[in-house]
């Protein structure tokens, strides 16, 4: 694999998918205002009875954050429950200053032939047909599903049409599943519906352990993540040869300032370091894991190939 120095990959910063109190959210945009990335997406993704933040707020820091000078996305909800979440998907695809992530095919629909968006990751697009059809629909950039290989990838790129930009998930705990019922409030034993607000007690998620104490999942209302940390940044050197123009990072509570300027100082470097990954441990929550990208079960973490430099 050649590693080319002709390209700087884009750094993003995808939604909070956790529930953060106001303050925290406001303190934590306030911090990547100044930070080195290209694009922030906005907006709650996960449960709808999580109202720390009301729509003027999310507009009030997109304005923040657009000033910075990053590029804003609005993302809608990936799973809606009800016709209050469809009219707050409305609201959302129609604010017309900033590009809308699609998190669901009913976003995609109020989107489609009016103006550009963003396919999100769980719209599961796998093939060159699918993305030629989301492309038609009015998509300029697509999010690959995290479950995406490496050589599957190669594929994609090698028939993507001309103007659409591919986004790879490179960091955070994988959102693997949504549900209707809220796990946080079963595990507590309340109803999903007088919860509580139990998950505002977990910034990071709800650890679950097997019976031999090992970490399994990750419970987050009603998203189940990942035990262990996705982390490409040792693979960026392979993102950058397959073309991939933005990686995308995950919010989590602590040491994320630190977690950016890792993965900046990396996508900046003329030659891959092989001691990145070590050198992030500390910043992060769980052990890293990168199995999916490499063919491999979700949870294992396998080595790069080696790199040289063009």
């Amino acid at each position: 694999m050649m590693f080319r120095k002709d390209a700087t990959m884009k750094l993003s910063l995808g939604p909070v998918q956790y529930y953060w109190h106001r303050d925290t959210l406001f303190e934590f945009y306030q911090s990547i205002a100044e930070a080195p990335l290209d694009i922030v997406y906005l907006g709650e993704v996960v449960c709808s009875r999580r109202h720390e933040l009301r729509h003027s707020d999310w507009l009030d820091i997109a304005r923040m954050l657009q000033a910075a000078g990053k590029q804003v996305v609005l993302s809608t909800m990936v799973l809606l429950e009800s016709t209050s979440d469809v009219a707050d998907m409305h609201r959302i695809v129609r604010e017309a200053d900033f590009l809308i992530e699609a998190g669901d095919m009913g976003a995609v629909h109020n989107l489609a032939g009016l103006r550009p968006f963003v396919a999100g990751p769980q719209l599961n697009l796998f093939n060159p047909d699918a993305l030629h059809w989301m492309h038609g629909l009015g998509a300029t950039r697509w999010v690959a599903p995290l479950e995406l290989r490496d050589t599957d990838l190669a594929v994609l790129q090698a028939s993507r049409p001309a103007g659409l930009e591919t986004e790879v998930f490179a960091y955070g705990r994988m959102p693997l599943a949504f549900s209707a019922r809220c796990f946080t409030a079963r595990h507590y034993n309340l109803p999903k519906d007088d919860c509580g607000f139990r998950c505002l007690e977990h910034a990071d998620g709800l650890l679950l352990q097997t019976r031999e104490k090992e970490p399994f999942l990750v419970i987050n209302g009603i998203q189940t993540q990942s035990a262990k940390v996705h982390n490409l940044i040792a693979d960026l050197p392979q993102l950058r040869a397959l073309g991939v123009d933005i990686v995308r990072l995950s919010p989590q509570a602590r040491h994320m300032r630190e977690v950016i300027a890792a993965f900046d100082q990396a996508r900046r470097a003329e030659l891959p370091d092989t001691n990145a990954l070590a050198a992030m441990r500390p910043f992060m929550p769980a052990e890293p894991c990168n199995g999916y990208w490499h063919g491999r079960p979700g949870l294992d973490l396998v080595a790069p190939a080696p790199a040289t430099c063009a």
